[in-house]
């Protein structure tokens, strides 16, 4: 079992920063794929970025060049690196972690490796 804990939300104006960060409980297999994810109201959950144990990323299209996922190995934390942020960027921001698992790419850091959750963040950004 692993645990998450999110801090470093906030409210900033449009065009500010923020950095989240993920502390886990423990670094093991289950911390081999990490990742952040967000929800806004009435909105569905969505990928925002993800790191595998080795510092692979991916970011979705819309917060390529803004966002920056990275990770700190020796200190069990996982951090997001928010710039230039936008109103539509407004939304609970949530840690996810878990094992590599098969799926239709292989095996890897797929849909089933978000086996563990934080409490979520909240990112506000004001026009």
């Amino acid at each position: 079992q692993v645990q998450l804990v999110e801090s470093g939300g906030g409210s900033v104006q449009s065009g500010g920063s923020l950095r989240l960060s993920c502390t886990a409980s423990a670094y093991t297999y289950d911390t081999y794929c990490m990742g952040w994810f967000r929800q806004a109201p009435g909105k569905e959950r969505e990928g925002v970025a993800s790191i595998d144990r080795y510092g692979r990323t991916n970011y979705a299209d819309s917060v390529k060049g803004r966002f920056t996922i990275s990770q700190d190995n020796a200190k069990n934390t996982l951090y997001l690196q928010m710039n230039s942020l936008k109103p539509e960027d407004t939304a609970m921001y949530y840690c996810a972690a878990g094992p590599r698992t098969m799926y239709s790419g292989g095996y890897g850091c797929g849909p089933g490796s978000n086996r563990y959750w934080g409490q979520g963040t909240q990112v506000t950004v004001s026009s």
